[in-house]
Formats: C-alpha cells, structure tokens, sequence
C-alpha cells in the first residue's frame, strides 16, 4: 500500500527522489482523513520551499488542510490533473496524484524523513 521507495513525514507527505529531484504528494492515510476532496491549491512554478514550511492547502469536505515542504527545493512542476479532478488524490495519491515536482536544494534532507517501515509504525499500519 505505501511505496517503499518513497519516504515520509508525521504530516503524511510523501516524497519520492529520483536524481535531484522529489516529487511530493499526501499519503494514502491522509486521503482517507480528509475524506472526499474538493479542491486543491498548489504552488506557482519557480518558488523556492524550505523544508517544513507550508506549500499549499487541500479542502476537502471536511476541512482545509495544510501541506509542508518534506524537502527544500525550486518548484518545477505542480500537477495540472489536479485543478480540474482533486479528487484524483482520493484515488490514487501514492501515483497520479502527486502534487509538486520539487528541485533538490539539500538531498541530505531525505536521510531526516521516515521509511515506509516507520511510517507505518507512526500511523499504527
């Protein structure tokens, strides 16, 4: 269910690195949280993240939430599917779904965020 080639915040980001860059979305056990999402705000091309710092927001039926940068980096790419179906993230969050495409400013980064295997520890899996 959750990839082991991703690793993982405690505010349920994914990042997935390949290169120097990570693509970032919300776990699965956030979707689920949330319930039926809505809408979903992203951030513009070319801005720079720090990590941990706020990025952009997902609204779902039941409340707006947050999402953090789990690395710092240049925005590259936000997922445009995303505009017109959010609900793309209810069904399919750990593929489609992804959320920003993330330039790597300090790959060191990665080594602080959780595996799948504590991940899943974290969320009681």
């Amino acid at each position: 269910m959750y990839p082991e080639t991703f690793r993982y915040t405690k505010e349920h980001e994914w990042v997935l690195v390949e290169g120097d860059t990570g693509t970032v979305g919300i776990t699965d056990h956030a979707q689920k949280e949330l319930g039926d999402i809505v809408y979903v705000d992203l951030p513009k091309l070319g801005v720079t993240l720090a990590k941990g710092a706020t990025f952009g927001s997902v609204e779902s039926v039941k409340a707006v939430s947050d999402i953090y940068a789990p690395i710092s980096g240049e925005v590259l790419e936000t997922n445009s599917l995303l505009a017109a179906a959010p609900e793309k993230l209810n069904e399919d969050p750990h593929g489609a779904a992804w959320l920003v495409k993330i330039k790597l400013s300090d790959p060191s980064e990665i080594e602080q965020l959780m595996t799948v295997a504590e991940y899943q520890t974290y969320i009681g899996a």
